[in-house]
């Protein structure tokens, strides 16, 4: 079985939408990633660092999940990151309330042995120096995704540079694609970026679908129509999970299978919003995904004559 291993923030998430707000939960972009790769029943464990604060139930949910915890470091003394967001009745926008850090400032990421051998690397929103730390830990992946954010290209913006030449696929929502690219057609924001290293660039574009560019090739999935979007947390992680997932588990990383990947994706995500946090993911069952499958399917299908 092909392994994934997937470097991302394990956290706490306090969300207020207009559907209601939570208290601490579990959230973080390891979390989504890990439980929607679980979904592939591929072999993957997380590289991040949690607080003493961090309760046993979750690091037992990850163990029952079979997403491997040796590369999670616990720092007994100190806390865990911690994220609040407000979003707005549109659900698109949010405000950012509260960040702490926390332990997470400290971070150095230690790939453990067994691990890295990887075919697969998922490399969640974080520091750009925290990402190509772990690239350099690995011997040689099959493939290596990275997502990022608009933080970075403000603040690190030479060092993302440096990890993005040195990975294959990029994860980016369009606002972040214009900004990297410089260029507002997301067809040529894509030409630019790949020109940066990555041979494929998936710019998502959240309720709207995500697209994927690979040389002169693009693909264009949509996002399922859905009657009630209650928290839109983790979505793009989520997102990122099963397209990781989906390739490990089928070892394939040509442009055909890539389109698969993104429609996985983009069925995964669906189900997370339904939710507040991670519940939905965690309580998610197989037919279920096949089920919702078929409808993604029914909605991009259709026959016409050419001739």
């Amino acid at each position: 079985m092909s392994k994934l291993l997937i470097v991302g923030t394990v956290a706490f998430d306090a969300i207020e939408t207009p559907f209601g707000k939570t208290d601490k939960i579990l959230g973080g972009a390891g979390t989504y990633i890990g439980l929607a790769a679980e979904k592939f029943g591929v072999d993957s464990a997380i590289v991040s660092v949690v607080g003493g604060d961090f309760p046993q139930k979750y690091l037992d949910l990850f163990q029952r999940k079979n997403i491997n915890t040796e590369g999670l470091e616990v720092v007994k003394d100190g806390k865990t990151f911690f994220w609040s967001g407000k979003y707005h009745n549109d659900m698109n926008s949010r405000d950012t309330l509260d960040t702490q850090l926390n332990v997470l400032a400290d971070f150095e990421p230690m790939v453990p042995k067994s691990y890295k051998d990887a075919e697969v690397v998922m490399l969640g929103n974080l520091h750009p120096l925290v990402q190509l730390s772990v690239i350099e830990q690995m011997d040689s992946p099959k493939l290596i995704i990275l997502d990022t954010m608009n933080f970075w290209m403000d603040n690190t913006l030479d060092e993302l540079h440096q990890v993005i030449a040195k990975i294959d696929v990029i994860t980016i929502n369009d606002e972040e694609a214009r900004q990297l690219s410089g260029e507002y057609s997301l067809v040529k924001a894509a030409r630019k970026i790949s020109k940066m290293g990555p041979k494929y660039v998936v710019i998502k574009k959240g309720e709207h679908g995500a697209l994927l560019f690979h040389g002169n090739e693009m693909f264009f999935a949509p996002a399922l129509p859905l009657e009630d979007v209650f928290d839109p947390t983790g979505a793009g992680d989520t997102f990122a999970g099963g397209f990781a997932g989906y390739l490990t588990q089928t070892n394939d990383t040509s442009f055909e299978n890539m389109k698969n990947a993104i429609i996985y994706g983009s069925n995964l995500a669906s189900f997370c919003v339904e939710k507040f946090g991670t519940e939905r993911m965690i309580d998610l069952e197989g037919d279920e995904i096949d089920k919702r499958l078929k409808v993604f399917k029914s909605l991009t299908q259709f026959k016409i004559d050419l001739n």
